[in-house]
């Protein structure tokens, strides 16, 4: 399989890696199109890709053309890949808001599969959502499912509403996710712990929870019971947390981001 990705960027990185992990491609498959010399040079030095600053020239022999670049270049972009894409290529798009119309209209091709992967995709521990347009065939749905399963878990929906949900939820959520775990670490740095002994033990009560809830089956109203005894250190937390809006804070956030994504499309 021979990829061509236009954007060198953290999220193409993270597919190269997996796909060379996962013996999809060999080097030798892989060209990008990237504008900054220092990610081409990085590319090709840990990974030993073809990089140009040449987006026509990326894609010449690609089965599939990765575009992984930012909403706002996408204009430029296409100018130069219509009329230079084969019939037989097909298009996975990762680019966040940018719907299936807008891309295949702009591209005036019809083989487009649009993704939403998230950043711990770089370890092999992300999750994406994906939807492609109808003249797709079923094998290269299949190829896309192995490519993207090399990033870890992935879903594939009919509705395209569903892309701009996860944007939101899964695409930014790392970030809501940092932000809880760099607060819980300052809380203790602030009740005395050192800084390295907070991370450490909120990095695994992070990592542990999320492994009981996925394993126990038991739903998270549950498993937070099971922690709050009656009158206690738990229970006074929650109280704070709800007084401070704590969870209307994170449902408002994550339709925030649900419109900005609706809004770049």
């Amino acid at each position: 399989m021979k990829l061509a990705f236009i954007g060198g960027g953290v999220m193409a990185e993270a597919i190269i890696k997996g796909v060379l992990s996962a013996s999809l491609a060999t080097p030798d498959d892989i060209s990008v199109g990237e504008i900054q010399k220092t990610r081409r040079e990085l590319l090709l030095n840990n990974y030993g890709v073809n990089t140009t600053v040449n987006n026509e020239e990326a894609i010449i022999n690609a089965d599939f053309v990765i575009l992984s670049i930012k909403p706002q270049t996408f204009d430029d972009v296409a100018i130069i890949l219509n009329g230079n894409l084969k019939p037989n290529q097909t298009v996975l798009s990762i680019i966040a808001g940018l719907p299936l119309s807008s891309l295949t209209s702009a591209l005036d091709h019809k083989d487009v599969i649009r993704a939403m992967p998230n950043t711990p995709a770089q370890i092999g521990e992300g999750i994406s959502i994906w939807i492609c347009s109808p003249s797709v065939t079923p094998d290269k749905q299949d190829i896309t499912r192995h490519l993207l399963e090399t990033l870890g878990k992935n879903i594939q929906v009919e509705n395209e509403e569903y892309i701009n949900m996860a944007t939101a939820l899964s695409g930014s959520g790392p970030a809501y996710v940092f932000l809880f775990i760099e607060s819980l670490i300052d809380a203790g740095v602030f009740m005395g712990l050192t800084r390295n002994m907070a991370q450490s033990l909120v990095l695994q009560t992070v990592i542990g929870s999320t492994r009981l809830t996925q394993e126990s089956g038991k739903h998270t109203t549950v498993l937070k019971d099971m922690v709050t005894s009656p009158g206690g250190t738990t229970a006074e937390a929650l109280l704070a947390l709800e007084e401070g809006g704590f969870k209307s804070t994170i449902i408002n956030a994550v339709f925030a981001a649900y419109e900005k994504s609706q809004e770049l499309g």
